[in-house]
């Protein structure tokens, strides 16, 4: 009998820890899925904040709402806290690039993130120089003192690939169960889809494009264009160009263009035609805090035994300058901040 009275407690007792982990859970189903408040997170973190460059007004924007939400969720300890020297912060004020000769259009361009303004207050009006080198050598040979105050660009080999194919496509069965019956290859390391001479030619590149920002920073010219990589449908990359560290020298603009309009600029240079643009980027540094931070905000925990353990949830604030991160990485802290609104209202 005694057996029998402990194996009915046992399974009552059961009965309770279930029923209130599906209580639990059915809370948080209700509340994540019928008062969502995750896009408007997402919105206020990208839309409203704006691009979150480390130590920029954006990041801080960003940051303080960040803050005073999680403050309003009823999580206790909100604050910025910093993490250690960071360097100096930046932001882009101007941007506006336009070919003016042999006819107008406007340029799709963004400066590069920590990288100076074109001179003067005014937009500036110059020829656009193309510069060929295979080298350093050919370089200062040929362009050293004939580029200050110019609007400069490096010859690019590079072509657009059209794409046909869909962005998305579905698999079928046939080519599934290829998959599923197929055996890695670890005879040998998979070759590359370069020739020799492509390899000698991209090692080239790379190797003149690591001593081009000692040229830049000597030769100072007024502007200096890079090209995008090459993106489908004008898609523009662009992240870092200058230094933020606190002595770092940031003395010309320092553009990304789409590579559709870097190209059709280089071709009408290549062809002999005189091709004039119309610039003015102005950027501003901040240097009166160094500090990088951390949004770190707390719940404490009341179970008797695990109280004092941790569970740390997180995702990255920053983002680059191009755009609003929405997914480098809003999207990741959104989610963290709607889980810490859903266990505070459960």
């Amino acid at each position: 009998m005694r057996k029998q009275i402990i194996f009915i407690a046992l399974l009552t007792c059961s009965f309770i820890v279930l029923s209130a982990q599906t209580d639990a859970t059915d809370k948080i189903k209700k509340e994540g899925l019928g008062n969502s408040k995750v896009m408007d997170i997402a919105f206020h973190l990208t839309d409203v904040s704006g691009p979150r460059l480390t130590n920029s007004p954006g990041f801080l924007r960003a940051a303080n709402w960040a803050k005073d939400e999680l403050i309003k969720m009823g999580l206790i300890n909100a604050t910025l806290e910093p993490w250690g020297d960071f360097g100096k912060g930046w932001e882009l004020n101007k941007c506006y690039l336009a070919i003016t000769s042999p006819y107008y259009f406007p340029v799709v361009a963004i400066p590069r993130a920590w990288t100076g303004s074109t001179p003067g207050k005014n937009a500036i009006q110059k020829e656009v120089v193309l510069i060929r080198a295979k080298d350093s050598a050919e370089l200062y040979q040929n362009y050293s003192g004939k580029i200050e105050g110019k609007i400069i660009m490096i010859y690019s080999a590079d072509t657009l690939k059209p794409s046909f194919t869909p962005d998305g496509t579905r698999f079928t069965d046939e080519e599934l169960e290829k998959m599923a019956n197929s055996k890695p290859d670890t005879s040998r390391r998979p070759a590359n889809n370069f020739n020799p001479d492509q390899l000698t030619a991209m090692r080239q590149r790379q190797a003149l494009q690591r001593q081009m920002g000692d040229f830049y920073k000597k030769e100072k010219p007024a502007l200096v264009l890079s090209m995008s990589r090459a993106g489908n449908d004008g898609t523009l990359f662009v992240q870092g160009g200058g230094s933020y560290a606190k002595d770092g020298e940031n003395n010309y603009g320092y553009v990304m263009v789409s590579s559709d309009d870097y190209l059709r600029i280089q071709r009408l240079i290549v062809s002999g035609q005189k091709v004039e643009m119309e610039a003015e980027v102005k950027t501003t540094f901040y240097d009166t805090d160094l500090k990088g931070y951390n949004v770190v905000a707390e719940i404490p925990g009341t179970d008797p035994v695990l109280k004092d353990e941790w569970v740390i949830v997180g995702g990255h604030l920053d983002s680059w300058q191009g755009a609003t991160g929405a997914t480098d990485n809003a999207a990741g802290c959104a989610v963290m901040m709607e889980a810490m609104r859903i266990i505070k209202a459960t």
